[in-house]
């Protein structure tokens, strides 16, 4: 099947590493297009809780793909996040089209994008890092309750559901915090007369306009691959939040492409992240 030719394409809150990850699905998206720029906005692996015992084959193939498309000619700039901020040190770094960030802005045709992750924002992050740890252990082990949950359902012919998603929608505070994080991301954005802001981080994929006194600009979230399963692609003036649909991905959950020439141990990841502490809407851009 031919593959879709996209300029830009934005995916983040992969979280490789953890039992929540979608890392099959992924890679069935990710063999489905042909990006001219990739960019990974965050938490692409999971060093916060990086463990031996747990990286499938199909979390170290959507690491091949990645490291294929940059040798293939696709610019490949990986944007750090919280849970692999280790990667932080090395930030600046380029080998060839492969480039490590903590932000970015780009002009897509003659508009200023910005790029983070948006841990930043996130008060728990910076003032109690043991509490973010522990508050990730706990949503990973709440995926794996999910999914079990979901393992049942399925037998029993009854519709999925996201105990997480339920959670969140029914808790204020949870949903005080996404609506903030969306203000204070685009309200910074107008300031610096950013047209475009892009962030990751809360799991929650959202293309909206956001107006204040000082001028207008567009919010756009990725979402993540842990529930959502959703990308950002930005094509012919375009912005697109495309979400995950795996009768669409079937084709490519065997590809021909090769990748399994590259050679990637997961005992000397964790060594290097040790050692160096590393369907949908659409937006226009002529609105």
């Amino acid at each position: 099947m031919k593959k879709r030719i996209v300029e830009l394409v934005v995916i983040s809150d992969v979280h490789l590493g953890t039992y929540g990850c979608h890392a099959k699905e992924l890679l069935n998206y990710l063999n489905s297009i042909k990006p001219k720029t990739l960019i990974l906005n965050g938490d692409i692996i999971d060093i916060w809780q990086f463990r031996k015992r747990y990286f499938p084959k199909s979390h170290l193939k959507v690491i091949k793909k990645i490291i294929s498309f940059a040798s293939k000619g696709t610019e490949v700039i990986y944007i750090t996040g919280n849970h692999d901020e280790m990667l932080r040190k090395l930030s600046d770094t380029q080998i060839g089209d492969f480039r490590l960030v903590d932000k970015l802005v780009l002009e897509l045709d003659g508009k200023k994008a910005w790029f983070f992750h948006g841990d930043v924002f996130d008060a728990s992050i910076q003032n109690a890092k043991w509490l973010a740890k522990l508050g990730g252990w706990g949503y990973d082990m709440l995926i794996l309750l999910n999914q079990l949950i979901n393992w049942f359902l399925t037998r029993m012919g009854k519709e999925k559901f996201s105990l997480s998603k339920k959670i969140k929608n029914s808790v204020k505070k949870a949903v005080t915090y996404i609506n903030d994080f969306e203000d204070v991301a685009a309200e910074l954005a107008v300031k610096n007369s950013y047209q475009y802001v892009v962030c990751g981080h809360i799991h929650q994929p959202q293309m909206r306009k956001y107006s204040n006194k000082n001028g207008s600009c567009f919010y756009l979230n990725s979402g993540d691959w842990i529930e959502n399963l959703t990308s950002l692609e930005y094509h012919n003036q375009e912005w697109k939040l495309v979400y995950y649909e795996n009768e669409l991905m079937e084709a490519f959950a065997n590809p021909t492409e090769e990748i399994e020439n590259i050679k990637i141990d997961p005992e000397g990841l964790q060594a290097s992240f040790m050692m160096n502490h590393i369907h949908a809407g659409k937006l226009s851009s002529n609105n």
